[in-house]
């Protein structure tokens, strides 16, 4: 890091089915190079993966905005405006986070689709069955089972590598969380809980897609980046081949991280002198 104008900060945001320990990689590295790394955890997600499990009413019961407004907390307490970084639901909110203007810049990681983006392949769609499948989901915490998440998160990973990550990091999601960028958010009157406002001048914002996702697949990020035309703010678009939705944490992941922070690093909004 180069000067007081460089942001020194970073904000990690999770994303479904996950904690914050699924940026325990990322920290460390990000670390390793002077910054200061912060995890927050959606509200209740505090305790471990394994207590999560035990008792997931919590997740049942999470809302969309509780969430946003407590992560926009952790933000604005912060002493100076930090670069935030989000994976899958965590993309999501880490746009909706730089609409409030929160940040000096966003990489948005194998991004859940804000309202609007209405791509839906067909990997995606399979993915999200067993949330989407029955109506009565929508008020519990759903799971993946090891094959579920094979399929959806580690597609590249080997099955035995595959089932490690589950037992390590699995958790179940709030299945109204599912149910509204998957179906409400855009067959519903009126704007939903994942809507942003696409001409907001904010941060620059950078979309990571790796080319082998099934639950948010290329196709996804790259419509969700074109719906930010409308914005005089950066938005860019970068593929990653070969790579999962697990990209985060599936081997060679230090060079998504490296790329999200240089790209942050050189597009981030001046901050005024200390």
């Amino acid at each position: 890091m180069n000067g007081s104008n460089t942001p020194d900060t970073i904000v990690l945001v999770h994303g479904l089915w996950v904690t914050p320990r699924s940026w325990e990689g990322w920290k460390a590295h990000y670390e390793a190079k002077g910054f200061t790394v912060l995890t927050p955890a959606y509200p209740g997600f505090e305790i471990e993966v394994e207590a999560l499990r035990e008792n997931p009413d919590v997740i049942a019961a999470l809302t969309v905005p509780d969430t946003l407004d407590h992560l926009a907390g952790v933000i604005e307490a912060l002493p100076r405006p930090p670069i935030i970084m989000g994976h899958s639901f965590g993309g999501l909110l880490t746009q909706m986070l730089l609409a409030r203007g929160l940040g000096v810049a966003g990489a948005a990681i194998n991004s859940a689709p804000t309202e609007g983006v209405r791509v839906t392949p067909l990997s995606q769609a399979r993915s999200l069955f067993p949330a989407l499948k029955n109506p009565a989901n929508f008020h519990k915490a759903v799971g993946f089972t090891p094959d579920e998440w094979h399929y959806a998160f580690t597609n590249t990973l080997s099955r035995e590598d595959s089932d490690a990550a589950y037992e390590r990091y699995a958790i179940a999601a709030p299945g109204n969380w599912v149910w509204a960028y998957g179906l409400l958010a855009n067959f519903q009157p009126g704007h939903q809980e994942t809507w942003v406002d696409y001409s907001t001048d904010r941060a620059p914002l950078l979309f990571i897609g790796g080319s082998e996702d099934h639950i948010m697949p290329p196709s996804v990020n790259k419509s969700n980046a074109r719906h930010w035309a409308k914005s005089p703010a950066l938005t860019e678009y970068h593929e990653f081949d070969g790579r999962a939705h697990w990209t985060c944490a599936e081997p060679g992941w230090e060079e998504v991280a490296d790329y999200a922070l240089d790209w942050s690093l050189g597009h981030a909004q001046p901050q005024p002198s200390l």
